[in-house]
């Protein structure tokens, strides 16, 4: 059984571990926060062993009541593989921890591609982690937008993407973030970030993208147009993403006309903190010209990442192949609506 690390217990670290545990291959070896708080306190409740991510806050655990297992180097030095959830740049400080207990390291999508060896999609480029020290998780846009460029690639070929992200202002906890009542340009230059980080899964993929940002938690939106080599129809694309699990076609006949009753769905479906792991494209929206295809998804910007975590360890340590893994990851957690 695969002894994981989670670092970090936060919007990510916490769905992870969750994940983690319902794989029958790994077990969660223990999660680390740097200081206590009511996610601490889940953990401990959900019986996760806790550890000290910062040796000079550990006494605040004690005083709140939260007892731990330990600093983090003792987490570090008995698992096989610590996925790093600390948020943007932490990772990066991390690194040379993991290095010094020789722990194979998963990285999340805010941290630089310079970091690790690989930038990771399950879909698209599952082989490339194979053996690797440090991997990083591209980010949950970049997930997204990898795994509707993997298909069609392969079905069709690609000669341009363009995307325009509709990005929310922070997720539901993060208190501190923004727009109130705005809607920005994000970044104002042009391409946005996340094209240059598409091409990381896919270098020699063709794509501009650019962003917004506005006063909304739930989701980002993407506006997908895709040149493709050859011409297609809407019906044919349809059933080629159909095909796809971590895809969600949203039919017409549900009437969810936006991000609100989308993650309304996901909580009547039973599904934890209301979490959408795929990909939710509007069926109807999926249109083409010639050969040029467009269509509107949904990304869940806290927890289509986490099937991509579990699947990252797999291929780090050699556990199975990209089909074995993705079908047990999926199967487990529940993906596929």
């Amino acid at each position: 059984m695969l002894q994981v690390a989670i670092n970090g217990y936060g919007t990510i670290g916490k769905r992870v571990a969750d994940a983690v545990r319902a794989q029958p291959d790994m077990e969660v070896l223990g999660v680390a926060k740097t200081r206590p708080n009511f996610e601490a306190e889940q953990a401990i409740a959900k019986e996760y062993p806790l550890y000290a991510a910062i040796e000079e806050r550990a006494d605040q655990f004690g005083e709140a009541g939260l007892e731990i297992a330990g600093p983090v180097e003792d987490l570090i030095d008995e698992a096989d593989v610590v996925v790093d959830a600390t948020p943007s740049g932490v990772g990066a400080q991390n690194k040379e921890l993991y290095e010094a207990y020789d722990t194979p390291a998963l990285y999340q999508g805010g941290e630089a591609k310079d970091l690790a060896e690989v930038s990771f999609n399950a879909r698209a480029n599952y082989a490339d982690a194979a053996d690797a020290d440090h991997v990083r998780v591209v980010s949950c846009n970049t997930t997204g937008l990898s795994r509707i460029v993997a298909p069609l690639e392969e079905a069709y070929g690609i000669e341009k993407v363009r995307a325009t992200l509709v990005r929310r202002g922070g997720d539901p906890g993060q208190t501190s973030r923004g727009p109130i009542n705005d809607i920005l340009p994000n970044p104002v230059t042009l391409p946005s970030h996340h094209g240059p980080d598409v091409n990381t899964i896919f270098p020699d993929l063709e794509i501009d993208t650019l962003g917004m940002k506005v006063p909304a938690t739930m989701m980002h939106m993407h506006s997908v147009n895709v040149t493709l080599e050859t011409d297609v129809d809407a019906a044919d694309v349809r059933e080629l993403f159909a095909g796809e699990n971590r895809l969600f076609l949203i039919p017409e006949r549900m009437a969810i006309d936006g991000s609100g009753k989308l993650k309304e769905y996901a909580l009547d479906a039973g599904r934890p903190r209301g979490d959408l792991w795929e990909n939710c494209i509007w069926e109807e929206s999926i249109s083409t010209v010639g050969r040029d295809l467009y269509f509107f998804q949904g990304i869940h910007q806290e927890s289509d990442v986490v099937p991509e975590n579990v699947d990252a360890i797999r291929a780090v340590t050699g556990l199975a192949d990209a089909d074995e893994s993705m079908a047990t990851t999926d199967e487990t957690l529940g993906v596929g609506f």
